[in-house]
């Protein structure tokens, strides 16, 4: 993955460390799905714990607070393309970019979300005080994408998900969730879990959410590296995307951490979904062709 230039937008990353404040429990807005757990959280937790289904780990409370993320060193492209940190802005703003100008080319408002890196073991949220496990996630309340760099760095091996555009990947995905939440989709999938009495039901919506996000990413993929000024890929990257998406499989995922599969307890998709939906945004570069709730037959 190459960029094509060195320009960088630091103004709406928030590099502050995390700590505690908050003192709550994360909602159900997050734990069932609208970028909750995140891709790496996942695993880490799925792993620890096997709690497929059962949304996010217990906030944290009360952690002490870290000194902030520089990110000065980050303007440069050598920085871009070889530190994980700087690889995650720049991809965070030539993402943010790219839909600005889709949403504009169709008509649709569009607002740029927040970037929150944070370097401790917590990190307080408008919707509540998340743990590092939790990996990468979004946070429709604040508009905010969360990401612990050192825990990306750390699992990314043990994910199979390696190289530089799978950490793209990852940040295209979590985007993704912020155009659900800007189109009003993460209301409607609440709205319809409510309604819900089943939780293999509201699962089936979450996975809903988990698919269309990684379309999503796949769309950004492809008009971002239709760009000028964007990035450069090649069949490599595009197969360390898709490879990533198989990675975070829930059947994979339970297999690993179990060593058994079940499909109530799904709540982002098979790996053979996850490849697929990201695969589609790829091939179609039109958000509109993300259609996973029709596609798994859930009424909106």
């Amino acid at each position: 993955m190459r960029f094509d230039s060195d320009s960088i937008d630091l103004s709406t990353v928030d590099t502050s460390s995390g700590g505690g404040g908050m003192g709550i429990g994360l909602p159900g807005g997050l734990a069932m799905g609208g970028g909750g757990m995140g891709i790496v959280g996942l695993l880490i937790w799925a792993l620890v714990s096997g709690a497929f289904g059962s949304g996010m780990p217990a906030a944290t409370t009360g952690a002490g607070a870290a000194q902030p993320v520089d990110m000065s060193h980050c303007t440069s492209r050598k920085a871009q393309e070889t530190q994980t940190e700087c690889r995650l802005i720049k991809v965070y703003t030539i993402a943010d970019r790219v839909w600005k100008e889709e949403f504009s080319r169709r008509g649709a408002n569009y607002t740029t979300p927040r970037l929150r890196l944070f370097p401790s073991q917590s990190v307080s949220t408008a919707c509540g005080n998340a743990s590092i496990q939790v990996g990468p996630f979004y946070c429709p309340g604040d508009s905010t994408i969360y990401f612990s760099v050192s825990f990306l760095e750390r699992l990314q091996e043990q994910i199979g998900a390696q190289g530089d555009f799978a950490q793209a990947y990852i940040m295209a995905h979590e985007f993704g969730h912020h155009l659900q939440n800007i189109l009003g989709t993460e209301r409607k999938v609440r709205r319809a879990q409510t309604a819900l009495s089943s939780q293999g039901q509201k699962n089936q919506y979450s996975v809903g959410m988990e698919l269309q996000a990684d379309c999503y990413a796949g769309v950004w993929a492809t008009l971002a590296d239709r760009s000028q000024d964007g990035i450069s890929l090649d069949e490599g990257d595009l197969a360390e995307g898709l490879q990533a998406a198989e990675a975070v499989g829930d059947d994979k995922l339970q297999k690993e951490a179990t060593g058994q599969v079940q499909p109530d307890n799904f709540t982002h998709g098979t790996s053979e979904q996850r490849r697929q939906w990201l695969e589609k945004g790829m091939q179609t570069a039109d958000p509109t062709q993300c259609t996973t709730f029709e596609t798994l037959g859930l009424p909106l």
